[in-house]
Order: structure tokens, then C-alpha cells, then sequence
């Protein structure tokens, strides 16, 4: 007879009276019993977890966009390098949760979608607070969050300061090229536009790394990121398609037809475009 391991002769914790376990300090409990699904369908708990998880990412990625723009805006662009790579690893992950949501089938789906009511993930401030941390912005879009006045006020913030890309373009003029101050001083709470002169100096970064190599470096980071946030979308309308066809989104949206069309927005332009005349 083998005596069973024990791994507190090893010297493991194993009483946790009066101290924090690993359940206490993640929070476990509220984060596993945050599952209610409205329908005795069994995928509804899949497509739950689906979005919590995404959403928990999402709060991640935040996290990462806001320090990344902090330390660039102080002029120190390594550490917002790792940030940067870390928020395309991010949405790698979040690129993967689609996978597992197409193990879901129409049929499947049906048996829940109208428990669902009117809420979508088109609701998502969190996905919305990323795109205007990173320059995509429509103040328009704050109007399906208008029922919650914290959130509003978040997004608002938000829509006060500069972008991710507002900052890496002021990293381009303090490093002496040409800005044009109609860059500098914009309304940010619009949308970016492509600009000729900021594409002029990105081309010149590209043109000589060796001699810009901080910004060549940030540059390729946020073309990283854009990279993986593409094949995310993408990946979100393969698997509507997938899964509901061309009908309309349960938040009234056209579905299919309005995340193709989110297919077309570029969030760093002139990193794109610079390619084809480079």
C-alpha cells in the first residue's frame, strides 16, 4: 500500500481560516455565480460566458491602451511597447473566443435568442471606450448608453482626451516632422481623417528605420494591434453570418450588413496607405 501525497509535508497551505485564498482574491464567487441564463436552452450558458469572457479581456485591454498612451505621452515608448504587444495578444484571445461560439449551431441559437430581448453586443461601452481610446470616434455612438449617466460620463471623458493615435501623431512632431497645426489642435471628439502630411512623415520613418527607429517601432506596434482588432471583426461577422444568416441584430441593427460595413474603418490610416506608394 503507497501512502497518498500529501503536499502539505511540502509545506502547502491547506487551511484557509483566517486567510485569503485564491477564490477570495479573484473574486471567484461573484464571477461564477454572474451566469443567468433566461431560457432552459442549454447553449445559452456558452453564449454567456462567451461575452463575460470577452468583456473581462476587453477590461484588460483597457487597461493596457490607457497606460500605453500615459508613458507615450511622456515620451517613454519602450514601455508602451510591451503595453502595445500585449494588447495585440489580447484581441488574439479574443480572436479564439469566436471559435468556440461557432461550435453553435442556428438551431441552437434559436431555441434563446428571444430572451435576449433588445440587448447586443452593439450595447458594449467597454468595445466602444476602445474604440475612442484608440481614435475611432462618433459621439453619435453615445447615445445607446445614455441610460446609464456613469457610463455616459466615462465615454465623454474619454471623447476629452487625446487618442492613442493623437499621441503617437505628437510623438511624430516632437520628433520634428512637419504637423501641421490643424493636426495638433483638433476637434477630438471627431473621428480621425487621413491626413497627407501625417502619411508624409510615417513614410519618411519608414523610409529610414535605422535613423527613426522608436517610431518605426511604435508604428509597426500600432499596425500590430490594428492587425489583430481587423481579424476580430472579420471573425465577429463569419460567425453572425454563421449562426443567425442576414437577419437583424437583436439590438436592431442591420446584422451582417452593419459589422461588414465596420469592415471598411481604418484606425491608422496613413500606416496603411504609406504601404502602397513606400
Amino acid at each position: 500500500m503507497t501512502n497518498a501525497y500529501d503536499p502539505a509535508r511540502e509545506g502547502a497551505q491547506m487551511a484557509f481560516d483566517s486567510r485569503m485564498s485564491y477564490t477570495d482574491y479573484l473574486g471567484l464567487d461573484a464571477i461564477l455565480t454572474a451566469q443567468h441564463p433566461r431560457s432552459t436552452a442549454h447553449d445559452e450558458m456558452l453564449f454567456i460566458i462567451q461575452h463575460q469572457t470577452s468583456e473581462l479581456w476587453m477590461r484588460l485591454a483597457l487597461h493596457e491602451i490607457g497606460a500605453a498612451r500615459d508613458v507615450l505621452a511622456q515620451g517613454q515608448m519602450r514601455p508602451a511597447f510591451k503595453m502595445l504587444s500585449r494588447v495585440a495578444r489580447i484581441f488574439e484571445q479574443l480572436n479564439s473566443a469566436w471559435d468556440v461560439l461557432r461550435t453553435m449551431t442556428p438551431s441552437e441559437y434559436t431555441q434563446f435568442r428571444d430572451a435576449l430581448g433588445e440587448s447586443s453586443g452593439f450595447q458594449s461601452w467597454q468595445y466602444r471606450l476602445i474604440e475612442f481610446s484608440v481614435g475611432n470616434r462618433n459621439p453619435s455612438m453615445l447615445r445607446p448608453h445614455a441610460h446609464r449617466a456613469d457610463l455616459t460620463a466615462a465615454l465623454e471623458a474619454e471623447l476629452e482626451k487625446p487618442s492613442l493615435y493623437d499621441v503617437a501623431i505628437r510623438a511624430l512632431a516632437g520628433a520634428g516632422f512637419d504637423i501641421p497645426a490643424e493636426v495638433l489642435d483638433r476637434d477630438l471628439r471627431q473621428p480621425w481623417q487621413a491626413h497627407p502630411a501625417v502619411e508624409a512623415a510615417w513614410q519618411a520613418v519608414y523610409a529610414a528605420p535605422e535613423t527613426h527607429w522608436e517610431l518605426y517601432e511604435l508604428a509597426e506596434k500600432l499596425v500590430d494591434f490594428e492587425d489583430y482588432f481587423r481579424r476580430w471583426r472579420f471573425n465577429h461577422v463569419t460567425t453572425v453570418e454563421r449562426v443567425i444568416g442576414f437577419k437583424r441584430g437583436t439590438g436592431g441593427t442591420a446584422g451582417v450588413q452593419y459589422l461588414r460595413r465596420m469592415l471598411e474603418v481604418e484606425l491608422f490610416p496613413e500606416l496603411w496607405h504609406l504601404r502602397t506608394s513606400l
